[in-house]
């Protein structure tokens, strides 16, 4: 049971009433964090506007999920591994392998991939400060100055979803349970 309200759309304030309502269109499912997030109608929009940024940046969907994923597990918010858990491999058709690896904090079958994992996890562990070395090392795998920014960017989103599903204890919707861990 969640600690704090999941709104509906038809609970939601006005400014989340009309978001949750696309949302669930898209998703032919409200997601709970988003029902909790419309407690706020200014985090909700923060997310799904971080959410569209984010997915147009320079990283491939999979690299976009293994931040995503690496950031939740790291995090321990459940809810997110089985959203991402799901995306990974119904929308991006990652296979069972490196998902698989990215829920266990293994090392992926994909040395690119592990690079961007490790990273991922150091810029989070280091809150950002890592060492020339490690940033030198993500930069060896092939990713850039700007892709280091990005996995930021997509380190800051996964921040505000997982804590506010930790926050709220945020139940994982019947469509997810499958994904769980």
């Amino acid at each position: 049971m969640s600690r704090l309200t999941i709104q509906s759309v038809e609970t939601a304030q006005e400014g989340a009433a009309e978001r949750l309502a696309a949302a669930q269109k898209a998703n032919g499912f409200l997601p709970n964090l988003l029902g909790v997030l419309a407690n706020a109608p200014t985090a909700l929009e923060a997310y799904q506007t971080v959410t569209q940024i984010n997915n147009r940046n320079s990283l491939s969907g999979a690299e976009r999920e293994v931040i995503q994923i690496t950031a939740a597990v790291t995090n321990g918010c459940g809810f997110c591994v089985a959203g991402h858990t799901k995306l990974s491999k119904v929308a991006l058709k990652l296979s069972d392998e490196l998902v698989e690896a990215l829920r266990k904090v293994d090392t992926l079958p994909d040395e690119k991939l592990n690079a961007l994992a490790i990273f991922t996890l150091q810029v989070m562990n280091k809150r950002g400060q890592v060492s020339d070395e490690d940033l030198a090392a993500f930069f060896a795998a092939g990713y850039t100055e700007q892709q280091a920014l990005e996995t930021v960017l997509g380190v800051s989103l996964a921040t505000l979803c997982n804590y506010a599903n930790n926050l709220a204890q945020t139940p994982i919707n019947p469509e997810l349970q499958e994904f769980a861990l």
